[in-house]
């Protein structure tokens, strides 16, 4: 017996963002921009998505877009305009990712567990 195909969903993508393909202009989101949540207050009036991508971002907790998109199982597109829907309502906080020049140099970090390992032997 073969594996069962995986379901497809009842509602299409696009409706969950009312047919709308980008969020709003002002609102930058990357797929490395991370969000959190920015209010405990329950919010109202928000589409079924919008309110998924709430409840896997608790108080305190946060996710890259991408990861959020992921964990949703919705195309990156949708969920950016989803995202960008929430931040400017006030319910998401968004800041940039790391750019890569802040990031710790991977050479250097390798160097320095290698010589950890070094004093342990």
């Amino acid at each position: 017996m073969s594996p069962r195909p995986p379901r497809r969903r009842l509602v299409p993508d696009y409706l969950a963002t009312g047919g709308r393909a980008q969020g709003d202009d002002r609102i930058s989101l990357e797929r490395l921009s991370v969000l959190q949540a920015a209010t405990p207050e329950e919010p109202r009036e928000l589409s079924p998505g919008q309110r998924r991508v709430l409840d896997i971002l608790p108080e305190g907790r946060s996710l890259p877009l991408a990861e959020v998109a992921a964990r949703l199982g919705l195309p990156f597109s949708i969920a950016r305009v989803l995202a960008a829907d929430l931040v400017e309502a006030g319910y998401l906080r968004t800041r940039p990712p790391i750019p890569p020049a802040q990031r710790p140099d991977r050479d250097l970090l390798e160097k320095l567990i290698n010589g950890l390992h070094g004093l342990k032997s």
